[in-house]
């Protein structure tokens, strides 16, 4: 009754510490030979966070993360478009985490090695091919020297990301990642939280945007953290930018001089960028909806079954989520292709429609209307959007991204045991 699981990323990694607490026995294959803390920033919210929680990650994940207090988009001349209050703070039972997702997809690596044993996740090891049968699927995956390992089991999980093997066997005519034009520009730098000291803030429009909160808490001699930051503009489509990697490294002259004025008395974006050690390029891309993420005993979870734009924190936190409703399908249905077609049809049309709601800018859309409405200049921006009109937009994406806070804090465990 093993699951076989491809990718060792954050869906991966969940995937295997859930069928540890459920007692079905799994193995994970990774395609590097040794993981490390990479990437950059990330927000996980109250709805995977109660996942984690309910896998003894608390302790955890407060070692690693800070507790997020605001979610806040403000104008391009300094003037907020809207805060609100994130986590605890918003009257969920559970937090929102700023962490370095490097640091999370380690922390969930270490655990899954001291409660499986070093045996559960094979390194240096990518998926060529799978072949399902009635009662079981066979997985053929090559080392780095290239010699080939036939892995047989109950079920193959895909979650092996944005170049996923599993999906391009699936669905072999897709195709390469869709770029819309944004790209990103990531580091992180030292420097004094602003606001709360723990608000997510997005500043400026949906061509050209930056983004920054602090992922440790302060130092307690120099009251610096560790603020990540985004710097985005959006391109010409017809332009070629090449492949989507989280690890190339540019240097900052490269975009520096568009954000040489974002200067404010509360932030000072240029100084920020300038600072960094580190800049990684990405294009942002995603990829169409699917019709199904399932092949036999084979299933899609994570960035592999709907990657999408992180416009609205949501692909670390709906990779774990997918683990953990996977889960729970293998306790209603028993591990098998049934369990599988249980998961699709809890999540797939919702996560496709969230997919196409960020590549339409999900919750920061409204930065468009301001736009639209008065150029991105305001006073009081009661003048150009009621409150209440910016408050329907974004509780319809918190609904649909699953992190209501009513809908998250009356539903049931989604694991019961």
């Amino acid at each position: 009754m093993t699951v076989i699981v491809a990718g060792g990323g954050i869906a991966g990694m969940t995937m295997a510490l859930t069928c540890h607490q459920l007692g079905i026995p799994v193995v994970v294959h990774e395609s590097v030979q040794k993981l490390e803390p990479l990437g950059a920033g990330i927000n996980i919210q109250p709805n995977a966070v109660r996942e984690l929680f309910d896998l003894g990650l608390h302790d955890q994940l407060d070692h690693i993360g800070i507790e997020a207090k605001e979610w806040a988009l403000v104008g391009r001349n300094g003037n907020d478009v809207w805060a609100e209050p994130r986590g605890l703070d918003a009257g969920y039972l559970w937090p929102q985490y700023s962490v370095h997702r490097g640091q999370l997809q380690m922390m969930l690596y270490e655990e899954v090695l001291q409660r499986l044993g070093s045996g559960a996740v094979i390194t240096g090891s990518r998926l060529d091919h799978y072949q399902s049968h009635d009662d079981a699927i066979e997985a053929t995956f090559v080392n780095q020297s290239g010699e080939e390992l036939l892995e047989e089991g109950t079920v193959l999980i895909g979650a092996d990301g944005l170049h996923s093997a599993v999906r391009a066997q699936m669905h072999p005519h897709e195709g390469p990642p869709i770029w819309g034009g944004p790209v990103m520009w990531r580091g992180t730098t030292e420097a004094v939280p602003i606001r709360t000291g723990a608000s997510f803030v997005l500043v400026g429009k949906l061509e050209q945007r930056f983004v920054c909160y602090p992922i440790s808490k302060p130092d307690p001699g120099t009251g610096l953290a560790t603020i990540n930051w985004i710097a985005e503009l959006t391109y010409d489509t017809s332009q070629h930018w090449g492949q989507s990697d989280w690890n190339k490294q540019v240097p900052t002259s490269k975009f520096l001089n568009e954000f040489e004025d974002w200067s404010f008395d509360w932030l000072d974006v240029p100084e920020l960028i300038r600072k960094a050690s580190v800049v990684y390029e990405y294009p942002m891309v995603d990829r169409d909806p699917l019709d199904t993420w399932v092949d036999g005993r084979c299933a899609l979870i994570g960035d592999a079954a709907h990657v999408m734009y992180p416009v609205g924190s949501n692909g670390a936190s709906q990779a774990i989520v997918d683990a953990r409703v996977l889960g729970a399908a293998f306790v209603e249905a028993g591990v098998g292709a049934d369990a599988l077609k249980t998961y699709e049809s809890q999540m797939l049309a919702d996560m496709n429609q969230l997919v196409l709601r960020n590549r339409g800018a999900g919750p920061i859309g409204i930065l468009g209307l301001v736009e639209e409405r008065c150029g991105g200049v305001f006073d009081d921006i009661e003048d150009v959007i009621p409150r209440n009109e910016i408050e329907e937009y974004m509780s319809a994406y918190k609904m649909a991204a699953g992190f209501a806070v009513d809908a998250l804090n009356n539903a049931p465990p989604t694991i019961k045991r």
